[in-house]
């Protein structure tokens, strides 16, 4: 019983922080305050009642458009929202399942909530900020060392100092290979055409991705994004406008940090058991 409240809690908070992430993406593009103005309508400039902004009912009340000029309000609202809260709850879910401390729910919440902002971000932007993924990757260190020492804490394993700067050294390595991998791949294209095919804010979100989850799980999480992209790619290869126009698609850019961390959210969630799978089909 308690478990299912906690998930419900667990969700229902995830869903009043995607509305408040919905602010975020509102704002940071334009270089806005988050907290000044109050939420308001981005066409006639009114400002919402508190029934407005009740995360997920307000826009399905409101099916999808302000009360007074009627602006279509767009589906990354209630989208955000509900994302955010789904993973919330599983994280909350599973956390509980395994006996994880509360700090590691924590953690990993946060990192469903970035990778979120992250995907939308690039996806309408072509934008991610070093706000989130260097700031995220530096938290994410800390994050994995302090849990390290609490679960050595708690099954009474002593470690040295040497033991814990050889382990945070790895780590450190695994951000730096991630995120090398993506500069390889860009220094590969640029000889290969002469010009940008990945932009640097994809080896900082590898970056982010290794902190969080270590190397094998970066890489599963590049595997699957890369993977989502090229399907993508062709699906859009394949509708008759964009076969008219190789020329325009080709050159067409596409938000390979959406894809990655469409990858990275699975990874975190389901990395391992993919990992121990594929090791088990391979024979190892």
């Amino acid at each position: 019983m308690i478990r299912i409240l906690g998930t419900i809690f667990a969700g229902l908070l995830g869903l009043a922080f995607g509305s408040f992430l919905n602010v975020c993406l509102s704002r940071w593009p334009e270089g806005e305050s988050i907290v000044h103005p109050r939420s308001h309508c981005g066409h006639c400039g009114r400002i919402l009642t508190w029934w407005e902004n009740v995360p997920l009912a307000s826009w399905l009340a409101l099916r999808g458009r302000c009360r007074t000029c009627r602006a279509w309000i767009g589906w990354r609202h209630p989208l955000v929202e509900l994302a955010v809260g789904m993973l919330w709850a599983i994280v909350a879910w599973r956390s509980y399942q395994a006996f994880f401390p509360f700090e590691f729910a924590a953690g990993m919440m946060f990192l469903m909530w970035a990778l979120v902002a992250l995907a939308v971000l690039d996806a309408e932007h072509l934008w991610l900020p070093n706000m989130l993924t260097l700031s995220g990757a530096a938290l994410g260190v800390v994050w994995w060392f302090l849990q390290s020492e609490q679960i050595g804490w708690a099954l009474h394993i002593p470690s040295t100092r040497w033991e814990d700067a050889k382990n945070l050294c790895v780590r450190l390595l695994a951000v730096l290979a991630s995120a090398g991998l993506i500069l390889l791949i860009r220094w590969a294209y640029w000889l290969a055409r002469h010009r940008e095919g990945i932009g640097l804010g994809d080896a900082k979100l590898m970056a982010l991705l290794a902190a969080w989850l270590g190397l094998p799980k970066a890489l599963l999480a590049f595997g699957m994004g890369t993977t989502l992209g090229a399907v993508v790619a062709m699906a859009l290869l394949a509708m008759p406008s964009k076969r008219r126009d190789l020329r325009t698609w080709a050159a067409q850019k596409l938000p390979l940090g959406t894809f990655l961390c469409i990858g990275g959210i699975i990874s975190s969630l389901w990395g391992q058991r993919i990992v121990n799978a594929y090791l088990r089909w391979a024979g190892f």
